[in-house]
């Protein structure tokens, strides 16, 4: 399954890094590719949404709701 997370606070390559980095860390996660223009992150895997989102907030980024 695919899922898209919009993240406020990605501002370089190393911002894009610390938060693939962070969600490939979460079990079940199979792709993380962030997306520096479009504020994003497309997730493949069975870890969920909630755990990604918990995943970003503890590398110090924002998720944005809605």
């Amino acid at each position: 399954m695919t899922t898209v997370i919009s993240v406020e606070g990605m501002m370089c390559t190393h911002c894009k890094a610390r938060v693939e980095k962070a969600l490939l860390a979460v079990p079940g996660t199979q792709k993380a590719e962030a997306d520096l223009q479009a504020k994003t992150v497309t997730l493949e895997g069975t870890a969920g949404a909630a755990a990604w989102k918990a995943a970003i907030v503890n590398a110090g980024y924002k998720v944005v709701e809605g």
